[in-house]
């Protein structure tokens, strides 16, 4: 028989799952009212699936998984999250979770997500997985201008490094970077050295969390 371990703080929630869950004979819901419950029992028993709310007190968020991953690496964990944008599912996938369902899902995508990743595949909501679709589409066509050693510099700007820095780094010079970066804005469209750290950030080119 399948455990899975529902770990949200909210008591209706966990009580709505296991009810969704009451006719299935294949599966045994396991609880956890906190991140530090959910560490205790992948610790102390095997579990098939993790189903994971981030938005947690105390230990929570993608720390949380990033933990549960490590203690458990044999136990795919879905996200069940109050958030239905797609930059949540992304990081929680980058992060370790095997897929993303919202709680504006409708229980029948809840329980195919659950079958799916209990099978081994990747299951993620169908409306967070289009506008991950069209995000995806919309940064390529945007950032398509760039060639691979603006991306690198621009990585490392949105890293924190001084231009100085990058070029030591790359091993160019001071003027290369400052002349390579006046072409970025040029190709985005954007003015400020501080749009292009923002662009950066909000492309995923360097990760900050």
């Amino acid at each position: 028989m399948n455990q899975l371990l529902v770990v949200d703080d909210h008591a209706i929630v966990r009580s709505g799952i296991r009810r969704l869950l009451g006719e299935r004979t294949d599966i045994q819901v396991l609880e956890a009212a906190s991140g530090e419950e959910a560490m205790q029992v992948v610790l102390d028993r095997p579990v098939s699936l993790i189903v994971l709310d981030l938005n947690l007190p105390g230990l929570g968020g993608l720390e949380l998984l990033r933990r549960l991953v490590r203690a458990a690496p044999k136990t795919p964990i879905l996200v069940f999250s109050q958030h239905a944008e797609a930059i949540y599912a992304t990081k929680a996938l980058e992060a370790g979770a095997r897929g993303f369902v919202s709680k504006n899902a409708m229980p029948e995508e809840f329980l195919e997500a659950v079958d799916a990743v209990l099978a081994g595949t990747v299951a993620i909501e169908k409306s967070v997985q289009r506008e991950m679709a069209v995000r995806d589409l919309a940064e390529d066509a945007y950032l398509k201008p760039l060639t691979e050693r603006d991306i690198e510099i621009l990585r490392l700007l949105a890293a924190g490094n001084s231009l100085s820095e990058i070029a030591a780094k790359l091993g160019i010079a001071y003027k290369t970077v400052a002349n390579t970066l006046s072409r970025i804005k040029e190709k985005l469209g954007v003015g400020q050295t501080s749009d292009l750290i923002r662009i950066a950030i909000g492309r995923g080119l360097t990760d900050l969390v």
